[in-house]
């Protein structure tokens, strides 16, 4: 495959991860505005751009996703001329949310007017981890490579058994609390609950596959977490911090049980918790050293995620 002409443009973050981790990197061509992982490609030429304004709040850019959306007009756009130059065989991008990346009919319009050829699209919509698995087993297999995608494929799911079996014999499961958004408060839907549940905790206030729900401040006081962990979509630990006080000042914050014993914890969602790629078993080991760090030293503190003291 590696010197197969095929040309690929991913414009999803975690299809460039599939793509690199399946060893092809050297047949992309193009990536989305959002593709930053591994380094090297963003040297590649940039075939989207996002409709809203860079430094906005939380409830900023809340309010301007609502606004277009409801104007029916997308959240980004496809930079057609740029597809067009870079001639592509392959198109990956999602059908699952119009938030997360330029949606499939914007894509198929784009190819059908400015394509002199047809182009393959591959459209990614995963809900679970094993929705995921399943993806880098189809993309593996429309590139010609399904061999790379078991070899990848068996080597994250050894990775998951491993937590598994080793939390096998402990009954103690914490509840934990995955926030999404800050403002308006979101908790953490699709697979971050069954990241919770394999990590050894009880997720409150989301159901696996699902999307993450809108909730107010009075049910995650009654809930009164165990743990919270702090993984807004697309922020990094960084900008999470730049909001914090939107948490900190809700009435009753600092009488929570999560806060009492200092398990408030702050993780890199955009680099890995928002991606249902590759890196989606990193963040469950992310999600196991933090609900049980006397059995799980991965390494991700201090870059991964962080933990919070009030």
């Amino acid at each position: 495959m590696s010197s197969s002409p095929l040309r690929i443009i991913s414009l999803l973050p975690s299809a460039t991860e599939i793509i690199c981790a399946l060893g092809l990197e050297q047949n992309l061509v193009g990536r989305s505005h959002e593709c930053d992982y591994p380094e090297s490609v963003k040297a590649l030429p940039i075939c989207t751009e996002a409709n809203i304004p860079d430094g906005l709040s939380s409830a900023e850019i809340d309010n301007k996703v609502k606004e277009i959306l409801n104007d029916a007009l997308s959240l980004y756009t496809v930079k057609k001329e740029v597809i067009r130059n870079l001639q592509p065989d392959v198109v990956i991008t999602q059908d699952q949310c119009d938030v997360c990346a330029v949606s499939l009919p914007e894509v198929q319009q784009a190819l059908q007017e400015y394509l002199d050829k047809p182009a393959q699209i591959i459209s990614l919509q995963p809900n679970s981890i094993d929705e995921m698995l399943a993806d880098i087993k189809n993309v593996a297999s429309a590139l010609n490579v399904s061999e790379a995608g078991n070899v990848l494929i068996e080597d994250l799911e050894d990775r998951i058994n491993i937590i598994r079996h080793k939390l096998k014999f402990i009954d103690a499961k914490p509840t934990v609390a995955c926030i999404e958004w800050l403002e308006p408060l979101m908790t953490s839907g699709n697979w971050i609950p069954e990241l919770v549940n394999i990590a050894g905790g009880t997720p409150v206030l989301a159901e696996a596959g699902k999307h993450s729900p809108y909730v107010d401040w009075e049910a995650i006081r009654l809930a009164n977490p165990d743990v919270i962990v702090l993984m807004p979509c697309g922020f990094s630990i960084d900008r999470t911090m730049r909001e914090i006080n939107l948490l900190l000042d809700k009435p009753g914050f600092a009488e929570l049980k999560a806060i009492k014993n200092n398990r408030l914890y702050i993780a890199d969602g955009n680099q890995y918790f928002n991606r249902p790629g590759p890196r989606l078993v990193d963040s469950l080991e992310i999600m196991a050293e933090i609900i049980n760090p006397k059995q799980f030293i991965f390494g991700f503190e201090g870059n991964g995620w962080i933990k919070f003291s009030v």
